[in-house]
């Protein structure tokens, strides 16, 4: 049987045809992410004031799902021609470049943030991404349109193996964040002990993790698997998943800052040491000084008991304004009630125990009669 002669555009290679296939799931990861965040991006905008992580956050949603529809547009459209696959092919490298810039600079602000605004850690962060910008500007002026055929689509590709440093060096912001945000994590055990999955959870682990995975095996791809010719688009399989993944994990870490995004937000501990701190206990200072009424202090929270207290419920219990003879002051107080007193040992130590005994009679009850 003689060969089937079929058009271009279903004439495809192995590497290509699985380019295409790979460029769909792309596709449906973004509009997925698109769907599934619009509601706390509404909340989002409605919320007040414009920080930089919020900029950040709708510049990316915006930017992320126009620029693949358009790359889809450019590969799956039989009818684009190659002298406009010519004159289009750099929208894609450079475009990406202003979303993986916009992605470390999510990085860069939410790591100094964490790191209580710590000058060194903005060096750093901030030398890895002017590095970031100055690569990927340099590495846009040598890509090419891969050489085709007519219908099968418009693809950007490298003249060079070298031109993957424009993966490498956001890559590289990438790992130094999932470092930082790791040991900052850790160090935080010593101040509140949790488990892996509940830290990881707490300070989103799992996002700089998944950017850190999808960014290295890009780059293993780039460097390690080797094309068929010049028209084997197999080192740019990836490049579209990783751009998608990353801009969709970089949002969630702006979406997982507890508080206000002002300043880049705060550390999740941060945040809940305060809380706890302002959750004291009002204990009673047990002052037997005339008849002054009982003071009532805030401390480190006592242990305390009180035996055999049959007492109204404490909203009920008399003011300043009633007479001071309260049960509590050892003196005869109110409907008869006798008080023995406080006692109190140890009262300048960290525990306070307080033992209340209280003898109450009735004209009617024979135990009481002479």
């Amino acid at each position: 049987m003689s060969g089937l002669n079929l058009p271009n555009e279903l004439n495809l290679s192995p590497h290509l045809s699985a380019h295409k296939y790979f460029l769909v799931c792309t596709l449906t990861v973004a509009a997925w992410d698109t769907l599934v965040l619009t509601p706390r991006t509404y909340r989002l905008f409605k919320t007040p004031g414009w920080p930089a992580l919020k900029i950040l956050f709708h510049f990316l949603r915006v930017l992320m799902p126009v620029e693949f529809i358009i790359v889809a547009v450019a590969f799956f459209d039989t009818k684009w021609s190659i002298e406009t696959c010519q004159k289009f092919y750099l929208f894609e490298p450079i475009t990406t470049a202003f979303l993986l810039a916009a992605t470390s600079a999510v990085h860069v602000i939410r790591i100094y943030a964490i790191y209580d605004k710590n000058r060194v850690v903005l060096g750093l962060m901030s030398g890895l991404f002017a590095l970031q910008i100055v690569v990927t500007a340099i590495a846009c002026g040598f890509y090419r349109s891969v050489p085709l055929l007519e219908g099968q689509g418009c693809i950007a590709g490298p003249k060079h193996a070298w031109v993957g440093i424009y993966w490498i060096a956001p890559t590289l912001l990438y790992t130094v964040s999932l470092a930082l945000a790791l040991k900052r994590s850790v160090d935080s055990l010593k101040q509140r002990p949790l488990s892996p999955w509940k830290l990881m959870l707490r300070d989103g682990l799992n996002l700089y993790g998944a950017i850190w995975i999808v960014n290295i095996a890009n780059v293993l791809f780039w460097f390690i698997i080797k094309p068929d010719d010049a028209a084997d688009p197999i080192r740019t399989i990836v490049t579209s998943m990783a751009a998608v993944l990353t801009t969709s994990m970089s949002l969630r870490i702006i979406l997982s800052v507890r508080g206000t995004l002002e300043h880049g937000g705060s550390f999740a501990l941060s945040g809940s040491t305060g809380a706890t701190s302002s959750r004291t206990t009002h204990v009673i200072s047990g002052a037997r000084s005339g008849n002054h009424a009982t003071n009532i202090s805030t401390h480190t929270p006592h242990t305390y008991t009180l035996d055999e207290l049959r007492t109204k419920p404490e909203g009920e219990w008399p003011g300043a304004d009633v007479d001071t003879k309260s049960s509590v002051h050892g003196a005869d107080g109110i409907d008869g009630v006798k008080n023995t007193g406080l006692n109190r040992s140890e009262s300048d130590s960290v525990g306070v125990k307080i033992t209340i005994d209280r003898e109450i009679g009735y004209e009617g009850d024979p135990r009481y009669k002479q």
